[in-house]
């Protein structure tokens, strides 16, 4: 046996006598003083492990909101969807029961048709409706929607019909305005680009004098159109070398054309 051995056997069997010398008391005081030694460290281990527990813990906590974060978000675009299709009926819904009421107070016979092509070209020119022939339309009849006058059929085939509009340079209403004697001409002005067009009411007097906000309306004469459909309202008026003319914005706001209804007699 080694020296150092030796050394080691003969400390373990002093400790070993000294422990048992000491009786129950001493030693549960050793035991205390131990204890009081190294309770620091196990204190410490403890903070350490809590605070690694407190960590774990927030990491999973942030981890559930970052996940209900974006759940939220994905419900939040599909309401806002929902609420905008909900705003889209309801206003289709209020378009056709405001039709519906127009087409019931009407004093004439009405045919509801739906503008199914527009040709950029012709943007201001003419409309495609789907109804022809087998609806009892016919040529040189009145389109109309309830805020005003739109124009007249012009080719009608079986299903479908092309509608002048009263934009048109070549549309030719007869037109009076309200609350005068004033007669004359309604025709439509051609335009460049996407600009709305004005219509022009010619042929009125010099004396005319016509205000702003003048509202027109068809007069009856030529037999095409019925007396008392709006045409527009006067924006400017001007003497010119043999007559008067006003500038009219039309009722109807023809870039936006979708129902019509085709006026096919009187009830």
């Amino acid at each position: 046996m080694s020296r150092t051995s030796i050394v080691a056997l003969v400390l373990f069997v002093a400790a070993l006598g000294y422990l048992l010398s000491l009786g129950t008391g001493g030693t549960r005081k050793l035991q205390s003083n131990v204890y009081q030694l190294i309770a620091p460290f196990l204190s410490s281990g403890a903070g350490l492990q809590k605070q690694i527990t407190s960590v774990r813990s927030n990491l999973k906590s942030l981890d559930d909101l970052q996940a209900e974060n974006s759940s939220l978000r994905v419900e939040n675009r599909s309401l806002k969807a929902t609420n905008q299709a909900l705003r889209d009926v309801e206003h289709e819904v209020n378009r056709l029961r405001h039709a519906l009421n127009y087409r019931e107070r009407s004093v004439f016979k009405l045919v509801p048709a739906e503008v199914i092509t527009r040709d950029s070209s012709t943007w201001w020119r003419t409309v495609t409706i789907n109804r022809g022939k087998q609806d009892r339309i016919e040529s040189d009849m009145p389109v109309v929607t309830d805020e005003g006058l739109v124009g007249k059929t012009t080719t009608v085939s079986e299903n479908i019909a092309i509608v002048l509009l009263v934009s048109d340079e070549n549309c030719r209403v007869a037109a009076n305005v309200e609350g005068t004697r004033e007669q004359g001409i309604v025709t439509g002005e051609r335009v460049a680009g996407g600009v709305a067009p004005l219509l022009n009411l010619n042929f009125l007097s010099k004396q005319a004098n016509l205000q702003p906000g003048q509202k027109t309306y068809t007069s009856g004469v030529g037999g095409v159109f019925p007396p008392g459909l709006l045409l527009g309202t006067v924006k400017e008026f001007r003497v010119r070398e043999l007559d008067g003319q006003a500038q009219l914005t039309p009722a109807v706001d023809l870039a936006k054309l979708e129902d019509v209804f085709v006026v096919v007699g009187r009830k």
